[in-house]
């Protein structure tokens, strides 16, 4: 396992030196060529010396709305006249804290609710040379409505279905059941999950894998860190019960790097699971294998593409693959694969242990189902929340949430991150469903609701998003590489203003080619969503973009500012 060693290289050394990679590419027999390809993909690998202390502020959405750029500003004053050996600040991609904004990582180590002071003191402790660690509170199990076995449940109390089914061999009657239920993935893309799981049993080769994708990178996307803190023994279970079915003897779990206490939660999960015969050679003494492993993200979000975290898995750039073909029938090592997110597989163990009538009533409407979301951003209480199907998104706003923090009035909501775009307050009332949310041009997606008070400027929110996206391509392909720096570059003179008509008409018209490009020739989903936040901006929010672009004003008093001058100086790597 090549990320294997590059960590362990990085752990001796805090990076990667040139003589350690040549070592390793003559014990392995992997050309260097290889070796430093991959290492120098992912963010979380080193080629030089890093700085004592690397302070890295997310930029995103939840942290964006909640000071972010006035932490990393004030980071940076009280660092001003560091060595840059000692201290390098800069932003990084959203680390999945979305709940707890602003979060700060400081050499790997995540904190959250973090002011300039206490990042400061942090900082100070790591040029010295000391050890410092993410803090992991006590976490109290929270009963959820999904998990069938109940608070407090002991280990022979769970697992109830993977034992059942070990005995009743009723595999064809699972695929029935979910497509009864009508599952589909509650990663975003809501295949059906019956079908997916069908095709790949239906599979002559004898070798296939179970992926559980729990990368979720995505700017809000804070779901399934809960499930895994909570739930770990649904995801698992899930997870037994697909190799059951399709014939697949090995799971692999891909857990985000930043998730630090929930991989520690879930090897112990699995440990468990092997004491008691549920994972192994011979599950429960019967003929049927199944062996699960977790295997650690190297960093970055295009890893949540699916053939990308397949990429990855086999130890290789994680760049998105062509389809087809497509992994049910090439996937992992080209085997055939099935790759679902962590709520999918939870939901299966409350299907086959309740029922379908019991999995239908729980949605509101004709919607079926429990969900899993995250709120985020201008809330008074974010987090994540279990609601029905089919919810109004004002009843989890406003009555999950504690409504807009501060007395303020709602202006815009992501209903499911960046890719989703945004809709104005006067949509609140839309169910959270596929179909609701796609017919108000928007998707499900994952469940990351990002929430926008008044106080809010739009062509800043779709200025983040975008590029987001610009930082996370992968590279691979010319429309989403060109074009999401393209369309950075056209939002970033939107925010600076003074621009003549006739200039703004001709930016509208190629941000129309470009959209269109984009959505249709990107090799993956990156490249194609890219965009979505700002043409919903466009559609709802279109006075905002005038007032900025025509004529210099920015609402929200957010733009045209020297500090928001300086801050785009920056990342865009020029001289304020």
């Amino acid at each position: 396992m090549i990320f294997d060693d590059l960590r362990a290289i990085q752990l001796r050394h805090g990076f990667l030196p040139k003589a350690e990679l040549e070592g390793l590419s003559q014990r392995t027999q992997t050309p260097l060529y290889q070796l430093h390809s991959v290492a120098s993909f992912y963010p979380h690998f080193h080629l030089v010396p890093p700085a004592k202390a690397e302070i890295r502020v997310c930029a995103d959405m939840s942290c964006r709305l909640n000071g972010a750029c006035e932490l990393r500003a004030d980071v940076e004053r009280r660092f001003a006249d560091a060595r840059p050996e000692d201290v390098q600040i800069r932003d990084v991609s959203c680390l999945g804290r979305c709940d707890h904004a602003p979060a700060v990582s400081i050499n790997d180590a995540i904190f959250t609710d973090v002011s300039g002071e206490h990042a400061e003191e942090i900082a100070r402790r790591a040029i010295r040379g000391e050890d410092i660690h993410e803090p992991h509170p006590e976490q109290a199990r929270v009963e959820c409505k999904a998990d069938p076995y109940g608070d407090g449940a002991a280990q022979n109390e769970r697992y109830d279905v993977v034992r059942k089914l070990a005995q009743s061999r009723a595999f064809e009657n699972v695929i029935a059941q979910l497509k009864a239920a009508e599952l589909r993935g509650m990663g975003g893309a809501g295949f059906p999950t019956s079908m997916k799981w069908d095709l790949v049993r239906k599979e002559a080769d004898p070798v296939k894998y179970i992926v559980c994708n729990a990368d979720e990178s995505e700017p809000g996307t804070i779901k399934d860190r809960f499930i895994m803190t909570h739930l770990p023994h649904l995801l698992i279970e899930g997870m037994i019960l697909a190799g059951m079915v399709t014939g697949a003897k090995r799971g692999i779990l891909y857990i985000r790097h930043e998730y630090h206490l929930q991989e520690e939660i879930l090897g112990e999960e699995i440990r468990r699971c092997y004491r008691a015969g549920l994972l192994g050679k011979s599950i429960l003494g019967t003929p049927l294998a199944f062996d699960l492993e977790v295997f650690v993200s190297p960093g970055g979000y295009i890893c949540g593409e699916e053939s990308a975290l397949l990429e990855a898995i086999e130890g290789h750039r994680a760049e998105p693959r062509n389809k087809p073909p497509f992994p049910v029938q090439a996937g992992l090592w080209q085997k055939p694969t099935v790759i679902n997110n962590v709520e999918t597989f939870i939901n299966v163990p409350q299907i086959l242990a309740r029922g379908v009538d019991w999995f239908a009533a729980q949605g509101a409407g004709v919607s079926r189902g429990l969900k899993f979301v995250g709120v985020s951003g201008h809330v008074a209480r974010p987090g994540i929340f279990e609601v029905a199907m089919g919810t109004p998104m004002r009843e989890v706003i406003f009555k999950h949430a504690g409504g807009i923090r501060g007395g303020r009035e709602l202006k815009a909501f992501a209903p499911s991150g960046p890719s989703s775009g945004y809709l104005p307050a006067s949509m609140v009332d839309v169910r959270l469903d596929f179909k609701a949310l796609a017919e108000a041009g928007s998707m499900l997606g994952s469940g990351a609701i990002v929430v926008c008070d008044d106080s809010t400027c739009m062509l800043d929110m779709a200025l983040a998003a975008v590029r987001f996206y610009r930082n996370e391509s992968c590279g691979k392909c010319v429309p989403c590489r060109v074009g999401s720096q393209k369309m950075t570059d056209m939002l970033v003179r939107w925010t600076q203003g003074g621009l003549p008509e006739s200039q703004y008409l001709a930016d509208l018209a190629l941000l129309e080619e470009l959209s269109q490009a984009m959505s249709l020739t990107s090799i993956c989903g990156l490249g194609q969503i890219v965009p979505a936040p700002i043409q919903s901006v466009l559609k709802h929010f279109r006075a905002e973009i005038d007032a900025h672009v025509l004529k210099g004003q920015c609402p929200s008093g957010i733009c045209f500012t020297p500090a928001a001058r300086a801050g785009e100086a920056q990342r865009v790597g020029i001289r304020p």
